[in-house]
């Protein structure tokens, strides 16, 4: 267990990152995947803005582990140029914020279309991020969010096919997976070997909701259990509860909300981050007591 690291979507505890920095802290969280801060996305805030943002958090001995852009998380037909312009910005900011990993997506299919349809299209647009994370040394690491082309688990392998290398990679997100109907442990094999991040959420099958590590149909337990103690995973757990209705979830990140957290589970984001980070903390010890 030494060489897995937790950290987490800090905004879900609070748009205030003060507050964020309080509560992880308490929890004895050391790493952040930054997100959200005072209601905008890290990725819109100018360099300068940023560096102060990082010296804040170095003040307070927190390290990012990703930068969580949204980057690719635009319809396949919107205009593209601004967007890549967009994503130099971005990876500049990885550097200053002395991360390497880029948290991106492969891009909305239009509705009713399929998805199959804009392969070429999606391989060709995600090639040109690839090209500038390399030129910035930085690791796109590719989520598997619902209705983008890179849903389901063929197609995250397509992805991976094409642009797998040093600077593209997975994030595994049980919770996606099991919204897509997909069985979770079977997506873990076929991606396994260019996994090199995890997002701690789960969720239930029957009406797509999100809840607690370990009692949704995510496979969590089994699948870390697997992947530390057999195949030797290293590196980030990252909690995205999605256990209330938090800022971020509602400006940056899906319109319908309310489809996954249809009612809060906590009192606040602060109580809904703790639950979660103690039901991971659970299942750790679980798989170490197996030693």
């Amino acid at each position: 267990m030494d060489k897995i690291v937790l950290s987490g979507f800090a905004d879900e505890i609070s748009s205030s990152l003060d507050r964020q920095i309080q509560v992880l802290k308490k929890l004895g969280i050391s790493h952040m995947e930054i997100r959200g801060v005072e209601k905008k996305g890290i990725d819109t805030y100018a360099t300068e803005e940023v560096k102060e943002i990082k010296g804040k958090l170095d003040d307070q001995g927190i390290a990012i582990s990703s930068l969580a852009s949204p980057i690719g998380k635009i319809n396949i037909k919107d205009d593209f140029t601004p967007h890549l312009e967009h994503f130099k910005h971005v990876a500049e900011l990885a550097h200053v914020l002395n991360t390497r990993y880029i948290r991106m997506f492969s891009f909305y299919i239009p509705e009713g279309k399929d998805p199959e349809d804009y392969r070429e299209k999606v391989i060709e647009k995600l090639a040109k991020f690839d090209a500038i994370a390399k030129a910035h040394d930085i690791v796109l690491i590719h989520e598997n969010e619902k209705d983008i082309y890179g849903d389901r688990k063929e197609r995250c392998r397509v992805i991976l096919d094409a642009l797998g290398s040093d600077h593209f990679k997975a994030v595994f997100d049980f919770a996606n997976f099991v919204q897509c109907g997909e069985d979770t442990m079977e997506c873990w094999e076929l991606l396994r070997d260019q996994v090199v991040y995890i997002h701690i959420k789960d969720a239930v099958a029957s009406d797509k909701e999100n809840v607690r590590c370990g009692t949704g149909e995510g496979k969590i337990k089994e699948i870390l259990t697997r992947a530390i103690r057999e195949e030797g995973y290293e590196g980030f757990l990252t909690l995205e509860p999605h256990l209330v209705l938090f800022d971020a979830l509602q400006s940056l990140e899906v319109s319908d909300a309310e489809s996954v957290i249809k009612e809060n589970k906590a009192k606040d984001g602060a109580e809904g981050y703790s639950m979660q980070y103690h039901a991971l903390k659970e299942i750790l010890n679980s798989i170490e007591r197996q030693d």
